[in-house]
């Protein structure tokens, strides 16, 4: 088995390794991400923007966003704030300065307050209004367009600071981030075209820098996110942009045009994002002025020539970050591998937890025999003895060192006698009362010493079952816990062949395959998941599909599970997997004791996985509510921890343990279980003080049986485990020991029941459990002593309602 670190983990440092930035690139991030320039160069280009001809609401916004989210680069970003609003106007450079100073004054009134991010826009939005309501009654009274002007003012700087807080920590990434937000999107393309604004004005050979710029982000934009994102980038920069410059309006439609035909025609790549560019670009400006169509031209034409010129991994990186692109999908991809890696690796670190807890309560079998034991405690009881008695004997010195061995074999022999609770032989008794001096005082004391040194060794017996009894369950727990880690690690294996196989086969009998999961092959554990679209379901899943794929794939496969879509044509999933290679029936008959409505006994069927189904039957110890409580926890019990993978023999043993600990009242119940292989119809007896089983094939009556004492009543439960291998069209009775010990005046019943059941000609599961009760109670005249419970399963081979339906040939399999 391959370790975590050998499967995808080591496929994903690999990867990483790979993705090393050259050393240009390093020192490119060093200087603009880390030494904030990037930062400096936005705060210069906000300090410069204004739109409406007077309202500047992005310097102050942006300088709260910095001060809010990287306070240690606030001044950095007043200075680059301050200079491009210098490169702009002495009044903007003094209204900028005002609101600045009064944002500073605002912050340390409210500094106590601890919700910054709430309180932060309205600061914003009052250091806005002051300043500027300063600056226009200066010299003359404030017109009632002025006060809306400082109105929009006030508002836009409130709403940008909201955008900014989102846009601003993307600037300098410091983490992993799998995707962004619908809203981070589009408050990053708000930023962006807010710093196309502070370039407004500057031209190159007659094309603006804003209108270059924004179409090469459209262009870029339409190339990684299609159409949406294309045209919702188009919109918003127009937007803002046609605001600063109401002259340019008509440039929103042309982005946004040119973005959702850009992003319809990405398939053609950069050359089809280009055009899309060019034609919007054509079909706008021929309903504008003819002076204008050069101009608007160059601009196109620049924007496609930065576009051509950089490079595919800085697309690539944005697409990162876009959601629905296909370096996206990888992303969350190679994230998820990263997380499902690094879980399945902390799976197998605790499975070797409960491994070595497990070994640590193991008892080591050095002694297999017990003689060394038996010889220790032998010395160590004696010592105990001799200490009361031989150390203040004058013949002391004769018995324990002239005559040691005869001494200690007589008084081991008159050990071995008291411990199994006899007299010790005449023979034994007179020769040490001839050998000993104080034989009557030795005899007391050893009788008296018996008693602790019994007791003790029950004591440590019962520890060492203790601990086998957790070191076999922590075992378990480790063993199924290796397993969930080994599954997890599992990935979608691809099998091209069968793909292409189940494609063509299905289309020629016109079904066609929206998607097509082929999980597994394996012989007996096939799992495969398709997506159809049907007009009309009318059980194509079991009577075609089933079929199709029995033939390609080689063994019995069945629809396990499918959602058919109520509308026509919507889409249908399906789910198939293999068909065991028998199928079981069942059937069960109980009664309750003088007939009452609550019975002491419990039965349970149960799928287990893996190909497995179980049979159970508890008897609560009594009859009524309270032993119903004891048989129906007994079995709930069995069930969930059968069902996680843990072996039969530890469970029913953890089982014992819990009931043997939670309670100091005598309740205990017995436990009857068969765990059927439906891969092969073997079968597996576990039984726990219940009443024989029974098989019957044909005219024969193959009888199972074991004993031990019921659960609970022991901490360690001597568990008989009987196989045996059935057949097709084998009936398995289970019964309780009501049914066993129920007919009345039968000398033998053992052969009563199997000369019942020969009788009994039904194959009916259901019929042979109502029968067999009834043939019971009227032994009795129609009363009922004790509980009964009788359960019945028929094993069959697995026959296909839908025969399978052959498509390739031997020849085109091979």
């Amino acid at each position: 088995m391959q370790s975590v670190e050998q499967t995808g983990y080591t496929s994903w440092k690999q990867k990483a390794g790979k993705e090393k930035l050259s050393p240009w690139r390093t020192k490119a991030r060093v200087l603009f991400i880390d030494r904030g320039l990037l930062l400096v160069m936005v705060g210069f280009l906000l300090g410069r923007a204004v739109v409406l001809s007077a309202v500047s609401p992005f310097a102050l916004a942006f300088i709260a966003s910095v001060w809010l989210m990287q306070r240690r680069r606030t001044l950095h970003a007043l200075l680059a704030i301050s200079l491009g609003a210098a490169t702009y106007s002495i009044e903007h450079t003094l209204f900028v300065g005002l609101s600045v100073l009064v944002f500073l004054m605002l912050i340390a009134v409210f500094k106590q307050l601890k919700r910054e991010k709430i309180v932060l826009p309205f600061v914003v939005g009052i250091a806005t209004f002051l300043p500027r309501m300063f600056l226009y009654s200066w010299h003359n009274p404030i017109t009632s367009y002025e006060w809306l002007l400082i109105a929009v003012e006030s508002v836009l700087a409130s709403v940008l600071v909201l955008i900014f807080m989102q846009s601003i920590p993307l600037l300098s990434p410091k983490r992993y981030k799998p995707a962004l937000k619908n809203e981070e999107i589009v408050c990053m393309i708000i930023l962006i075209a807010s710093i196309l604004t502070g370039t407004i004005g500057w031209v190159i050979y007659g094309a603006a820098v804003e209108q270059i710029f924004a179409r090469y982000f459209v262009l870029v934009f339409a190339f990684v996110g299609g159409a949406a994102i294309g045209s919702t980038v188009g919109v918003v920069v127009g937007l803002i942009l046609s605001l600063a410059n109401v002259a340019n309006l008509f440039q929103m439609s042309l982005l946004a045009f040119s973005g959702l035909l850009g992003g319809l025609l990405k398939e053609g790549k950069k050359f089809g994002v280009a055009a899309g560019l060019l034609v919007g670009t054509f079909l706008i400006v021929i309903y504008g002025e003819s002076i204008t169509l050069m101009g608007s031209i160059t601009e196109s034409l620049i924007a496609i020539l930065l576009f051509f010129l950089t490079p595919a991994s800085w697309f690539s990186n944005i697409s990162r970050y876009i959601p629905g692109t296909e370096e996206h999908a990888k992303e969350q991809q190679q994230y998820s591998l990263k997380v499902r890696d690094v879980t399945a690796k902390r799976v197998k670190q605790f499975s070797g937890v409960f491994d070595a807890l497990a070994r640590s309560f193991a008892v080591a079998e050095t002694d297999p025999t017990g003689t060394i034991a038996k010889k220790r405690d032998t010395d160590q009881f004696l010592s105990q003895v001799t200490e009361r008695t031989c150390q203040s004997c004058f013949m002391k010195e004769r018995c324990w060192q002239k005559d040691f061995d005869k001494t200690y074999q007589l008084m081991e022999g008159m050990k071995d006698a008291y411990a199994i609770q006899q007299e010790p032989s005449l023979k034994v008794k007179r020769a040490f009362e001839n050998h000993c001096v104080k034989s009557k005082k030795v005899v007391e004391v050893l009788k008296e010493e018996m008693t602790y040194y019994m007791a003790n060794h029950e004591l440590r017996r019962q520890v060492l079952e203790s601990k086998r009894l957790v070191a076999d369950q922590l075992f378990g727990v480790s063993e199924v816990m290796d397993d969930f880690a080994n599954e997890i690690l599992k990935e979608r294996e691809h099998h091209e062949k069968q793909e292409i196989q189940i494609i063509d086969a299905l289309k020629g009998l016109g079904i066609e395959l929206e998607k097509l999961d082929i999980f597994q092959l394996d012989k007996g554990n096939v799992d495969i998941e398709m997506t159809i679209s049907f007009y009309e379901y009318h059980g194509e899943g079991e009577k075609l599909i089933a079929p199709v794929l029995s033939d390609i794939i080689g063994e019995m496969i069945v629809v396990k599970e499918e959602e058919i879509s109520p509308f026509p044509n919507g889409y249908s999933y399906l789910s198939f997997r293999s068909a065991k290679e028998f199928i079981v029936e069942t059937g069960a008959a109980n009664a309750a004791k003088g007939g009452g409505f609550i019975s002491g006994d419990s039965f349970k069927t149960m799928e287990l996985g893996e190909g497995k189904f179980a049979m159970a039957i508890s008897d609560g110890m009594g009859n009524g509510r309270r032993a119903r409580e004891e048989s129906e926890e007994t079995l709930r019990l069995l069930q969930q921890i059968l069902q996680i993978g843990i072996p039969e023999k530890v469970a029913i043993k953890s089982i014992n343990s819990i009931l043997a600990l939670r309670t100091t009242d005598e309740m205990f119940a017995t436990l009857d279980l068969a765990v059927i292989d439906l891969n092969h119809a073997m079968v597996k007896f576990l039984k726990v003080s219940a009443a024989p089983s029974f098989v019957k094939r044909g005219n024969e009556i193959i009888k199972i049986e074991a004993g031990n004492l019921p659960m609970g009543i022991i901490h360690e439960v001597d568990i008989d485990i009987v196989s045996d291998q059935l057949l097709s069209g084998d009936i398995l009775i289970m019964i309780s020991d009501g049914v066993f010990d129920g007919p009345k005046h039968v000398e033998n019943t053992e052969l009563w029941l199997k000369r019942t059941l020969k009788e009994i000609e039904t194959e009916d599961p259901q019929e042979i459990a109502d029968l067999l009760l009834e043939e019971v109670i009227r032994t009795k005249s129609g009363e009922i002593d004790d509980d009964m419970t009788v359960l019945v399963s028929k094993i069959m081979k697995n026959q296909p309602k839908w025969a399978s339906v052959p498509i390739y040939s031997k020849k085109a399999l091979g």
